[in-house]
């Protein structure tokens, strides 16, 4: 990482704080970074499955490595704002494939990355061994600076109705086995349950991240549960793409519409009448 980028690094890492947490209202090119950087945005994130649609692929290491590392370089060099990107899973299984993949991504000029434990392309997760000996390479690789987000998939891997205790328990443990691996983050990507998520902040050391879900608590509830840091996966491409369709149809079916009502022009005002006064007869003595 440059200078720069390691400047930037330490300023992202500093915005997780549980309780006020910072925003990333995710994007998916330089264009899309920019918009939210003129709203007010401290860092700016990107989404894996915003970042696929848009190239026009599918998610889960769908878009070829190169042309994640070519947006990310974009992106980067479009802002002044720290950079994180989804690097999914590292697009490797084996350590070493991991960390050269880190070391690639950290020339890009962004300051983090998440990484998830789900087997991409398989099923399940990674065993919790497995996936602290790849977080351990992920950080040899991208450097000491480089914020690692360690996402876990066990909540996206269940119905949110059958979200209980245990599965937090089992987040927590690998919360523990992540954090000891060199991890800056864990996300519990798919948690909505607020009771359950404040037990999870409790309880680990990591800064928590977690979406808001439709329906769910709202950024406030989640501060307030202890939450660090909060992101909007691909609600804003999904938002984006919605409002061009629907302006788009609009567009096309002109024929269809009503044909505007010239309005009544309005009748010219009316002239005041002026009350006349009769003058008074003089009076005498």
């Amino acid at each position: 990482m440059s200078e720069l980028s390691n400047d930037r690094a330490g300023i992202f890492a500093r915005l997780h704080q549980p309780g006020d947490p910072v925003i990333l209202y995710n994007a998916w090119d330089t264009g899309s970074a920019r918009a939210v950087v003129r709203a007010g945005a401290k860092a700016v994130a990107t989404g894996s499955w915003s970042v696929a649609a848009a190239w026009g692929y599918e998610d889960g290491e769908q878009l070829p490595l190169d042309l994640v590392l070519t947006n990310a370089t974009r992106i980067a060099d479009a802002v002044n704002q720290p950079v994180t990107i989804d690097f999914e899973g590292g697009y490797a299984v084996k350590p070493d494939e991991v960390a050269a993949n880190m070391a690639r991504l950290a020339l890009t000029g962004v300051v983090g990355c998440n990484f998830e434990d789900q087997v991409v392309g398989g099923e399940g997760l990674h065993d919790i061994e497995v996936q602290a000996k790849r977080i351990a390479a992920a950080r040899r690789g991208a450097g000491a600076a480089f914020f690692i987000n360690a996402r876990t998939d066990i909540f996206l891997h269940a119905a949110q109705d059958s979200h209980d205790a245990a599965m937090v328990d089992a987040a927590i443990e690998r919360a523990h086995a992540y954090a000891a691996a060199g991890a800056n983050g864990f996300f519990a990507a798919g948690l909505g349950d607020i009771a359950l998520i404040r037990k999870l902040c409790e309880a680990v050391t990591l800064p928590v991240n977690v979406i808001p879900l439709p329906g769910g608590p709202d950024a406030r509830a989640l501060a307030a549960a202890g939450v660090a840091r909060i992101s909007y996966g691909p609600r804003p491409y999904r938002t984006m793409i919605k409002n061009v369709e629907e302006a788009a149809q609009a567009a096309f079916n002109w024929e269809a519409q009503a044909e505007p009502v010239a309005p009544r022009p309005s009748p010219p005002p009316r002239p005041r009448r002026v009350a006349r006064t009769r003058p008074r007869p003089a009076l005498t003595v």
